[in-house]
């Protein structure tokens, strides 16, 4: 009886280890659903998932050996979200900083806390290398569901979108409010993506006959690593419906760089590395683009015009309010409200966003946060891109790479609109921030 009561025990708690572990698959599923989690009422409902998981895993904590902190090497993006809570409750209370809207602070500092609990749950339930690779697949299941939605939707533009009606929109938006937002997510899940379809790679013997080379290449192709190709194909579609200029350029500027950096500096490259070089930036960007209107899009890229579309001047409206309070800024979620008083009688234009996050960031929560929070990034891409060089897991490196895509992806693309403002994209984010520093703890067990 006593042995029996010994099993037991770490059996139940390995069993809540493993839903806890199931909830943040779920997590990461259903972000993109209830209008990518663009709405109050969408973040706050993951918000309140989040908090009732993290209670959980108190409760784990209590009850087992299970470590309640992240270790140490967490710390760099732990302790960025950290400075943005601490700016952001400075930002609440009545002083002299006090935010110029604090129901908006308010309700950004909530979902700063659920970013907080949402990495610090990853961080430390998404540990080992089948449950990173779970993650992935569960990313790219979410983008591959948005990119079909997308594709039916717009191809059945007599139909309204379900539960909430929205009209069809010739640039596809899936179950996203706007069709920018719909490319970055698709875009990071692509990079991802292509991240695991690295992994799939065997290495290769350049002692095997010819006939050898082209039995192990078709086997490849044609096992599991087709099944994850016929889904980057279908992201691939759904971000070339979107018609979203910076959205299709900055993901193939990022794939061209990091591929090709890729080339030159990893030692152990597998030979079908080529073939998906080839495959994405010529095949996939060509011959699918042109079944699906490339035209459109490139007739957009053709059209854009800044000064048109007025752009330019809210960035120089934006940096005149962000020279008037540079430390702590106006106040978090609080661009609605300050914009309009840097504005003159001259200017028409509506703007609830700066087009620029890392202008409206500025804006809200001051110079030396935002410097901090690029700091973390560009201090995250370049690990990527030296990482390269050393010798490690075929997995780590595809990972690895697709980590790099999905950084200097969003980085690009933040500079022309406002994507981290969607919940979807902004948690998606992190937790991509959160996979930098898993592979790099279990750099040698995977």
């Amino acid at each position: 009886m006593l042995k029996f009561t010994q099993i037991k025990k770490p059996r139940t708690l390995n069993k809540l280890n493993k839903v806890i572990f199931a909830i943040l698959c779920a997590l990461i599923f259903w972000l993109p659903i209830p209008l990518g989690s663009y709405r109050v009422w969408a973040i706050m409902f993951f918000g309140f998932v989040v908090s009732a998981t993290f209670i959980l895993h108190l409760v784990n904590c209590a009850h087992s050996k299970q470590a309640i902190f992240p270790d140490k090497s967490s710390w760099p993006l732990m302790g960025t979200l950290l400075a943005v809570i601490s700016v952001l409750t400075i930002q609440l209370l009545p002083t002299s900083v006090q935010s110029i809207d604090p129901n908006q602070t308010f309700v950004m500092l909530l979902k700063t806390i659920t970013m907080l609990m949402f990495a610090w749950l990853i961080l430390l339930y998404v540990n080992n290398k089948e449950r990173i690779k779970t993650l992935i697949y569960w990313l790219v299941a979410a983008g591959v569901c948005q990119a079909l939605y997308a594709l039916f939707l717009y191809f059945n533009p007599d139909l309204k979108s379900f539960v909430f009606q929205y009209e069809w929109n010739p640039r596809a938006t899936g179950s996203f409010t706007y069709s920018n937002f719909l490319a970055n997510y698709l875009g990071l899940c692509l990079s991802l993506g292509i991240g695991l379809y690295f992994t799939t790679f065997k290495n290769t013997n350049d002692s095997r006959s010819i006939m050898q080379k082209v039995r192990g290449l078709l086997n490849n192709l044609f096992t599991r690593a087709l099944l994850i190709r016929f889904c980057l194909i279908l992201i691939v579609i759904g971000i070339l419906l979107t018609k979203s200029r910076m959205g299709n350029v900055a993901f193939f500027i990022s794939l061209s760089f990091v591929s090709c950096m890729a080339f030159f500096l990893l030692k152990d490259k597998p030979k079908q590395f080529k073939v998906l070089l080839i495959s994405f930036l010529v095949i996939d960007f060509a011959i699918f683009s042109a079944l699906i209107g490339f035209d459109d899009l490139t007739n957009r890229l053709a059209e854009t015009d800044f000064i048109k579309e007025r752009r330019d001047e809210v960035y120089l409206i934006t940096l005149n309010g962000i020279i008037n309070k540079p430390l702590l800024g106006h106040g978090g979620g609080s661009f609605y409200t300050a914009f309009p008083q840097y504005k003159d009688i001259f200017f028409s234009g509506h703007y609830d966003n700066a087009h620029n996050d890392l202008l409206q960031f500025a804006l809200e929560v001051g110079i030396p946060m935002t410097f901090i929070l690029v700091l973390l990034v560009g201090w995250m891409f370049i690990k990527c891109i030296c990482n390269m060089r050393i010798k490690a897991s075929r997995f780590y490196h595809g990972v690895n790479i697709g980590i790099a895509t999905a950084l200097l992806y969003m980085s690009l693309h933040i500079f022309v609109d406002y994507p981290l403002q969607s919940g979807a994209n902004g948690n998606t984010f992190i937790a991509t921030l959160s996979l930098f520093i898993l592979i790099n703890r279990f750099r040698n067990k995977i």
